[in-house]
């Protein structure tokens, strides 16, 4: 739970004076677990817009379950490259608040990334170079008061803000060299199998894994690893003769669409991500078959 123990005085001159004028609409997204029933959110959008009322603001999500490092990573993965390239993208899921935790910030040829050293850009930096990384220390671009339990307002919203306004990413802070990365999704391919694992379970509890990216080439699918620590390569699979396992159950065949079967029947199909989903038409995957994060999923043909 955050604690709101410091005002955020909106009206301090560390804000008021700096206020930009912009030449165009710069775009900050937003990605929480704060959800919406409570002022974090709005607070943090209210820091932005002191320092650059013109900002485009984007809510990706505010329902990340609470403290869910990797999903975050997930979410972000699937979203940031549908943004322009000049977009500020903000997270802040961040268990480590006012502890030794760094705040960061990281520039790729995509975007800006702003938030908690903690993993959530792992899955962004394992696809794009991150061409510099800073660590948030310069008080400039901070709050003149920072509570040690709302770092989202006093700390990540502000530097977005400023780094949308144009202020160069090395004036924020030091480099950073080590940022902390979470271990890659299970993923290991060999002839005729690839096992993987679920990533997350999405609002109509389908079960993403993270068995992709996969191609659709006739009826075959072709697989091109985003994770592949491991040095996986790509594989061709004939879709109607596969066999998905996970928690004990097979399903046979991986379907293009929920349309492919009856309404309540479980079936595995690729998503909107490129990912092998397990899915149940007009219910819930996860719940049929008892799927949670990292269970091992098994594609074989």
């Amino acid at each position: 739970m955050i604690l709101m123990t410091v005002k955020p005085r909106l009206t301090d001159t560390r804000l008021s004076a700096r206020m930009p004028s912009m030449s165009g609409v710069q775009i900050v997204t937003l990605t929480t677990d704060f959800g919406l029933a409570d002022p974090y959110v709005g607070a943090m959008r209210g820091v932005i817009l002191s320092i650059i009322p013109h900002a485009q603001l984007v809510d990706i999500t505010h329902e990340i379950p609470p403290q869910e490092i990797r999903q975050t990573a997930f979410v972000l993965y699937a979203v940031w490259p549908f943004f322009p390239p000049r977009t500020i993208h903000l997270v802040v899921v961040d268990p480590g608040v006012g502890s030794r935790r760094r705040p960061i910030a990281g520039q790729t040829a995509h975007g800006l990334f702003v938030g908690p050293d903690n993993g959530v850009f792992s899955y962004v930096m394992a696809q794009e170079p991150v061409n510099a990384l800073v660590e948030l220390v310069d008080p400039q671009y901070r709050l003149a008061q920072v509570s040690q339990t709302f770092h989202g307002r006093d700390i990540f919203a502000p530097a977005a803000a400023h780094l949308a306004a144009g202020v160069p990413l090395h004036r924020l802070g030091p480099a950073v060299h080590d940022p902390v990365m979470l271990a890659p999704p299970a993923l290991s391919v060999s002839p005729g199998r690839i096992s993987g694992e679920v990533l997350c379970i999405d609002h109509f509890g389908n079960a993403i894994t993270s068995i992709g990216r996969l191609s659709w080439d006739g009826a075959v699918l072709s697989l091109e690893p985003a994770f592949a620590a491991n040095g996986s390569s790509g594989a061709r699979i004939p879709a109607a003769q596969a066999s998905v396992s996970m928690a004990g159950r097979e399903l046979r065949g991986v379907r293009r669409t929920y349309a492919d079967v009856d309404a309540g029947e479980v079936l595995a199909l690729v998503g909107s991500t490129g990912h092998l989903e397990l899915a149940v038409r007009e219910g819930s995957g996860a719940d049929a078959l008892d799927l949670q994060p990292g269970d091992v999923v098994v594609l074989r043909w």
